[in-house]
C-alpha cells in the first residue's frame, strides 16, 4: 500500500523542498516507486527535478480544485522511478479558492481515494510513496496533505528560531488528527542545514532530540553549496553531485526511512 507523506513546516528556507527531492530520488534509486507532489506556489520541487513551466499544463491545483484525478496529472521526471505532480503560481488562489467551501480539507483526500480504486481496478500501478512538498504555511494546502496522509516528516534547520515555529506545527497536527485524520503520525525529524562549526547546531540538534527522542533521524544534512546550487540545473543533487556531502546525507537518510518503514511494519 501507498505511503503518503506530507514533508511540512510553516517557516521558510529549512529545507523542505530540498528533502522532498533528494530523499525522492534516493529511494527511487533503491527501486521504489515514488511520487512527489508539488503543492508549494514557487514551484520549485517541480523546478528541481527538471519540470520547465511550460510544461506544467496539469498541476496540483487541478487535482485539489477541479477534482482530476491524480493519474491524469502526474509527468514522469528522467529519473526512473520518480515522477511528479507539478505546482506553478495558480496554486496561490487555492485558499481563497476553498474559503467557503465545508469541504475543503477533504480534498487531496478525495484524489487519494480515487488513486485506490484506480490501482484496485488495475488502471495503474501503486506507488509505494507520495511525498508532498508544502509552502511554507500552515494553510489549506498543507491541512489538505496531512488529512490525506499517513504521516508527517518535519525537516528542521539547526538554528535557534527554528525551534520556535515547531510548537506551532505540532499544534496544527494534533488538530488535523484530532478532527480530520485521527490515524496521521509523526514519521520523522530531518535535522537539517547542520553547520558543525556552528555550537549553535549542536545545541539546537540536542534540544530537538531531547524532545522527540527516537523520532529524530540519526541522519543530519549538513549545510552544503552542492545542495544549494543543484535546482538551478533542474536536477536533484544526487545527480548533479552524487559524492558531495549532502547527496551522501541523502542516501542515509533514505536508508534510515526503509528501515523506520520496515519496522513500522513489522511492529
Amino acid at each position: 500500500m501507498t505511503r503518503i507523506i506530507t514533508v511540512a513546516n510553516q517557516k521558510g528556507g529549512v529545507g523542505k523542498t530540498t528533502t522532498s527531492i533528494n530523499l525522492s530520488t534516493a529511494l527511487a534509486a533503491t527501486g521504489k516507486r515514488v511520487l512527489v507532489l508539488d503543492f508549494d506556489a514557487q514551484g520549485n520541487a517541480s523546478t528541481g527535478l527538471g519540470v520547465p513551466k511550460d510544461a506544467r499544463d496539469i498541476t496540483s491545483y487541478d487535482v485539489i480544485i477541479d477534482g482530476m484525478d491524480l493519474q491524469q496529472a502526474i509527468i514522469q521526471t528522467k529519473i526512473p522511478n520518480l515522477d511528479i505532480i507539478p505546482a506553478d503560481d495558480s496554486m496561490a488562489a487555492v485558499e481563497t479558492k476553498l474559503a467557503t467551501d465545508p469541504q475543503r480539507s477533504y480534498r487531496f483526500r478525495n484524489a487519494v481515494r480515487s488513486y485506490r480504486e484506480a490501482v484496485e481496478r488495475g488502471e495503474m500501478k501503486a506507488y509505494d510513496y507520495f511525498f508532498i512538498d508544502c509552502p511554507p504555511s500552515l494553510s489549506s494546502l498543507t491541512i489538505n496533505a496531512m488529512t490525506g496522509s499517513n504521516a508527517v516528516l518535519v525537516p528542521l534547520q539547526c538554528e535557534f528560531l527554528a525551534l520556535e515555529g515547531l510548537t506551532q506545527l505540532m499544534r496544527t497536527v494534533e488538530v488535523v488528527r484530532g478532527a480530520l485524520n485521527p490515524d496521521l503520525e509523526i514519521q520523522g525529524v530531518v535535522l537539517t542545514m547542520y553547520d558543525k562549526r556552528n555550537s549553535q547546531s549542536d545545541q539546537v540538534a540536542s534540544d530537538v532530540r531531547s524532545y522527540f527522542g527516537a523520532k529524530v533521524y540519526q541522519t543530519v544534512i549538513p549545510r552544503n553549496v552542492r545542495l544549494s546550487e543543484a535546482p538551478s540545473f533542474g536536477k536533484p543533487a544526487l545527480l548533479y553531485d552524487h559524492k558531495c556531502a549532502g547527496s551522501e546525507a541523502y542516501i542515509r537518510l533514505a536508508s534510515e526511512l526503509i528501515t523506520r518503514e520496515r519496522e513500522r511494519e513489522t511492529a
